[in-house]
């Protein structure tokens, strides 16, 4: 699989653009702010319904524009496949494959699987717990798409056995039968989700350990620990222990809505003791890790956008990366930079073809 042609209309900074790629390694090379990001975000609409970056769809309607349209052409099985996704400001946002409009966005989800690497993973590590499970959930969601009706129920059974717990402290009324059934809707739909998260993990990390120790030329040694509070307890003995907690605080203390991921270095937190040379090959891991799980998963390779990726990385881990994704195990590979002769030098190196756009100010052509 791989996306052969990408067009967009009054997208982020670009009133439009045409372009035309190859089934190898493309980079966008341009000063920041030029626009080479938003293209990459473009092709993350196209698989998967949203943008990396900002989750309001109005936002990324060209300023003074009445609407965004992204389409790409994509080449699966020698077959062309047509998305597109457009907004109208006010309106709800149209997806469609070769013309059919989706009753469900989820149903898209997978379809054309992709990875991003972007400066701005490292929330993942810095920031709280949110942050990692929804990498899990980004992961497992494109290669199941039951997996994600049950992330979108215990989400909704969640939001309102809240809402009934903050109405019990309002109004001094227990309905304990009503937090009953809540508590029944999370604990079917939570132990699926844990058990999945479970056994994705179990898989994953023997994939992490080995992309890092190819970077890092196991230069450091690190761990990767998933945490559930549903590893050592049955889910709905948690709830009907927590209850008077829970109504105390109006708001659910246990579930996978609190499950983490530990990253250590040398038996330390990551977040503190690793330097950010360390940190970014950490997260690079997790993307190519993330990356060979799809395409195991689904049987083909999916898209890898590398974002700013040369930024933080010693020349040393930088050409162990280029190394690896150009070679066989990756298929159509994206990748954005201040300098073009820096990614046509490298690759060149390598003797990889390449194909690289010249992005300036909200315009792009083909160098």
């Amino acid at each position: 699989m791989y996306l052969k042609q990408l067009s967009l209309l009054n997208f982020k900074n670009y009133t439009e653009a045409e372009l035309v790629f190859e089934p190898g390694v493309n980079a966008f090379a341009g000063n920041n702010g030029a626009g080479k990001t938003n293209l990459l975000d473009a092709i993350h609409y196209l698989s998967l319904c949203k943008s990396y970056f900002n989750p309001i769809d109005s936002q990324q309607i060209k300023q003074a524009a009445d609407f965004f349209m992204i389409n790409g052409v994509f080449d699966r099985d020698n077959k062309s496949e047509v998305i597109a996704c457009g907004l109208k400001r006010n309106q709800k946002k149209q997806f469609k494959r070769n013309k059919k409009e989706y009753q469900r966005l989820a149903d898209h989800i997978g379809l054309f699987p992709l990875v991003m690497i972007s400066p701005y993973d490292i929330s993942i590590i810095i920031e709280g717990s949110e942050e990692r499970r929804k990498f899990i959930d980004n992961v497992i969601s494109q290669t199941d798409n039951s997996y994600l009706d049950e992330l979108i129920a215990y989400n909704k059974t969640l939001l309102n056995r809240n809402a009934l717990l903050k109405l019990i402290a309002d109004t001094g009324k227990y309905d304990p039968i009503l937090l009953d059934m809540y508590d029944e809707q999370l604990v079917a739909s939570g132990n699926k989700i844990f058990g999945k998260r479970k056994m994705f993990m179990e898989v994953f990390t023997a994939i992490f350990n080995k992309h890092y120790s190819y970077i890092s030329e196991d230069a450091e040694q690190v761990d990767l620990v998933y945490d559930s509070q549903l590893l050592n307890e049955d889910f709905g003995a948690l709830l009907k222990k927590s209850t008077e907690r829970d109504r105390a605080l109006e708001r659910t203390t246990y579930g996978i809505h609190k499950d983490d991921l530990h990253f250590t270095i040398h038996g330390m937190a990551m977040k503190k003791f690793g330097s950010q040379g360390q940190q970014k090959s950490f997260l690079i891991a997790l993307k190519l890790a993330q990356y060979t799980f799809l395409n195991e998963q689904k049987g083909f390779k999916p898209l890898l956008l590398l974002d700013d990726i040369f930024d933080k990385l010693d020349d040393n881990r930088t050409r162990k990366l280029m190394q690896m994704v150009s070679n066989n195990d990756f298929g159509q590979v994206f990748i954005t930079d201040t300098s073009s002769e820096r990614v046509s030098r490298i690759f060149n190196e390598l003797e990889v073809k390449i194909n690289i756009f010249k992005v300036d100010k909200g315009t792009v052509n083909a160098l």
